[in-house]
């Protein structure tokens, strides 16, 4: 699943689940070591390691699953943790209302029922992305729907 500035909740749930399962999620669930010293510990040493390496994959990751659109505006970092904390600010900013308003807007006009589904299901579909539509303040005229 890529996030596409409008599945922000779905896309999270999806990446911290598929690193979970790769063991890759130390990087999303702890802050980043101190730095090594002279003085560090072995277990300092190793922990900064793995820690490294999920962070480092984790970003890979994660870069992998937004759209390209999108990318251009989350704020270049090296923290994965960050980089999600980025992306769930841009889902909440208001350019990102904007954007969800013109893509959901764009999707309700080029929307056709292609027999794929039932029509109850098309006709639902379309009901949702208005009100979606109107609960960001856009009015949406029934005649419009029909």
């Amino acid at each position: 699943m890529k996030f596409n500035g409008l599945n922000f909740s779905e896309w999270s749930e999806q990446v911290q689940f598929h690193l979970g399962v790769l063991d890759l999620d130390l990087a999303l669930s702890t802050d980043k070591p101190v730095a090594l010293t002279d003085t560090s510990s072995t277990e300092q040493r190793s922990f900064h390691k793995v820690w490294e390496m999920s962070n480092r994959l984790s970003l890979m990751f994660m870069r992998m699953t937004v759209t390209n659109n999108i990318k251009s505006t989350i704020p270049a970092t090296d923290n994965a943790k960050e980089f999600m904390q980025s992306v769930e600010n841009l889902s909440q900013s208001k350019s990102a209302d904007k954007s969800r308003a013109g893509t959901l807007m764009g999707t309700l006009t080029t929307i056709k029922y292609d027999g794929s589904r039932t029509m109850h299901e098309h006709v639902t579909e379309m009901a949702n992305i208005a009100a979606r539509l109107r609960s960001m303040g856009m009015k949406v005229d029934e005649s419009f729907l029909v």
